[in-house]
């Protein structure tokens, strides 16, 4: 038998509710442009769920980067037509640096509060639902822990971009004396239990599980400059030998192959071909382009702007793992920075293989992390980081948060959960 949520946390739920005061902070810093839309329908899949209209639930919403901007308080509209009319018509706030922490304490300072419409002090549960999608440029401890002490319940969600570790320090109780984890189909809740024995604090992320069902989108950037033309079958060859562990024929996984030296020429796109046949085929037949200098900067942007994108074939809105292979012979004559981070904030993972001649550190600098950065002596010696490069492919395709449809975009899964740890919530408050 399969067991609802709510049956799995509250099997006694009662059915009167005392209701909720409930504030979504929104990041709006210039890292989340492109996912604030999917960031504004999670807040409004929410608040559908919520008993607004006869008063037992209330919200509020503040976006923030460098500062606050409260969009409207806890007590500004009484009916959920109102709410979910303003959450439509949102728009991005912008900004940098994401000071995470200051927006806490100014929620504590001016938002949890009786003249914002905070019934605390009647002994109304207070939650509030973090949408995060980086690293606070300041700290958020002794914010989170005054909110705490508020006894407001914090949700922290986050992407790849953000930092996990302070997630769990924004929603981590400093009572917690019991650590258990729970699965259901789309999210894993990771629940703190205090002494009094009440659930009290959970951290919503990503099931892995959904990514054995949609596989991999795989890029290829090969250094096909004048300086590779010895070491370009060798290339040819890596390529072969990872397409083979593959699951392309049954549309698991799609790949790509881009050469670039002064620019970028595609082989075949992410939807050129449908079977892993075709793609050892072409692949095989794949000649040395040539040219210099080695503009790999602007090989990056050109993934970024032409072979990431749906039309090219990437399942990315579909929060399909999108990763890019790069082998390259030397160092890039023009910058790699920009076009590196355009990419990471796409969520695409990098894994950057270079040889003796390459800049090592420029090769860390692109890869989605420094220590996935790998070396040959040269390139007839990649066979001996094949397995390590698979290995780190597996690793963190599994591990990441997929940032779908946009950056938050498996935020739809996550609603059923947090709808189901709000009820909870509400209920050992009362029984208190």
């Amino acid at each position: 038998m399969k067991l609802k949520m709510s049956q799995i946390f509250c099997p006694l739920v009662e059915k009167k509710p005392v209701g909720r005061d409930v504030v979504f902070l929104l990041d709006g810093s210039d890292g989340t442009r492109s996912g604030f839309p999917a960031m504004r329908d999670f807040v409004q899949r929410v608040v559908e769920t919520l008993s607004v209209d006869d008063n037992k639930d209330r919200v509020s919403v503040v976006q923030y980067s460098r500062d606050p901007a409260v969009q409207f308080y806890l007590n500004t509209y009484t009916t959920k037509g109102e709410i979910l009319d303003t959450v439509r018509g949102l728009r991005h706030k912008g900004g940098r640096p994401l000071n995470t922490g200051a927006a806490l304490q100014y929620l504590r300072d001016n938002v949890f509060t009786a003249s914002a419409g905070s019934r605390r002090l009647e002994g109304v549960p207070q939650v509030l639902i973090l949408l995060c999608g980086g690293k606070s440029f300041d700290s958020v401890d002794a914010p989170a822990s005054a909110l705490k002490q508020l006894g407001v319940l914090i949700f922290a969600i986050g992407t790849r971009s953000s930092d996990s570790r302070e997630l769990q320090n924004i929603s981590r109780s400093q009572y917690r004396s019991i650590s258990k984890e729970m699965k259901c189909d789309t999210c894993l809740v990771s629940m703190c239990a205090f002494k009094d024995r009440r659930w009290h604090d959970f951290l919503l992320v990503s099931s892995p599980a959904h990514f054995f069902k949609v596989g991999r989108d795989v890029v290829f950037l090969l250094d096909g400059s004048d300086g590779t033309r010895s070491g370009f079958p060798a290339m040819r060859d890596f390529v072969q030998r990872v397409v083979e562990t593959l699951s392309v024929d049954d549309n698991k996984d799609r790949v790509s192959v881009v050469q670039y030296s002064r620019d970028p020429a595609v082989q075949f796109y992410l939807n050129t071909y449908t079977t892993k046949g075709e793609i050892l085929d072409t692949v095989r037949g794949l000649r040395h382009k040539g040219g210099r200098p080695l503009n790999t900067g602007a090989a990056l942007q050109y993934l970024r702007d032409n072979v990431f994108t749906a039309s090219a074939g990437s399942r990315r809105l579909e929060g399909v793992p999108q990763v890019l292979i790069l082998l390259c012979g030397g160092k890039s004559f023009d910058s790699v920075d920009a076009p590196a981070s355009a990419l990471k904030q796409l969520g695409v993972l990098i894994f950057a293989i270079g040889t003796r001649s390459s800049d090592s550190r420029e090769l860390q600098n692109i890869s989605h992390d420094p220590s996935t950065a790998l070396s040959v002596s040269e390139f007839t010696d990649l066979p001996s980081v094949q397995q390590q490069l698979q290995s780190s492919v597996e690793a963190v395709v599994i591990d990441v948060t997929p940032e779908s449809p946009t950056v938050l975009g498996m935020l739809t899964s996550m609603t059923s959960c947090l709808r189901a740890c709000l009820t909870c919530f509400t209920y050992t408050e009362q029984k208190r």
